[in-house]
């Protein structure tokens, strides 16, 4: 009896021993699921938080070169219309363009020194206050091998070589900014050639405009020419 009982218990003891080894094992292995699950919601979200934070960089960049070439535009314009005030100094008697941006912050050629620029602006696109020079061209009866030391600055370019975003809706004297292909290409010169173009074309449009008006019927000169037409026609009081 002893003995049955002693195997009897030695059976029990391990048939309780695979029991818990198999529930161990199945916790094992659902704990193992679990965190497989939550590595890849983790991995999941860390993946779409990456995107959203691209985005909003890219948004972000864009909208900050929108920002600064509007800064440029606007400081290029600054330099252009001190360029413009240098060359037409009625005081200085002569016209002739700045040898340097630094003449526009004090011109001593008249008999009181004049200030067209209170400093020089920084590049908005690099944040320096290097600029490239636009240089006065060479007149047409000078030859090739003339120096260039009595020519001036008639304006100045950023000297990025990044590519704009604008390429539409620019004044008049900057349409050609539309082509550009990088910043270097938007130069923000004064050209007397460009003003008399400017005025010649605006004496046209008024010469065409008079023609137009003349030519009007509603017009006194054309209720004139009409008026003759109409008391020739046949149509008299008399008929």
């Amino acid at each position: 009896m002893t003995y049955i009982a002693a195997t009897r218990d030695r059976l029990w003891m391990a048939h309780t021993m695979r029991n818990g080894n198999s529930q161990n094992l199945v916790k094992t292995s659902l704990h193992r699921s679990e965190k497989g699950s939550i590595f890849i919601w983790m991995l999941f979200t860390v993946t779409i938080a990456g995107i959203l934070l691209a985005a909003t960089g890219q948004v972000w960049q864009v909208k900050a070169q929108r920002q600064k070439e509007k800064e440029l535009l606007l400081v290029g314009e600054q330099f252009r219309q001190a360029i413009m005030s240098y060359y037409n100094s009625a005081s200085s008697g002569e016209k002739k363009y700045p040898k340097s941006l630094e003449d526009l912050l004090l011109d001593k050629r008249g008999p009181a020194p004049e200030r067209y620029l209170r400093k020089i602006f920084l590049d908005p696109m690099t944040r320096n206050t290097e600029w490239g020079l636009v240089e006065e061209p060479l007149p047409e009866q000078t030859s090739g091998m003339s120096s260039r030391s009595d020519l001036g600055i008639i304006g100045v370019y950023s000297l990025s070589k990044q590519a704009p975003i604008k390429s539409e809706n620019f004044p008049d004297h900057y349409s050609t900014f539309a082509e550009a292909i990088t910043y270097q290409d938007w130069q923000f010169a004064y050209s007397q050639d460009d003003e008399e173009g400017g005025s010649s074309q605006g004496k046209e449009k008024e010469q065409s405009a008079s023609q137009s008006d003349s030519s009007s019927p509603l017009s006194p000169q054309g209720q004139g020419q009409t008026a003759p037409n109409k008391s020739g026609s046949g149509f008299s009081s008399q008929g």
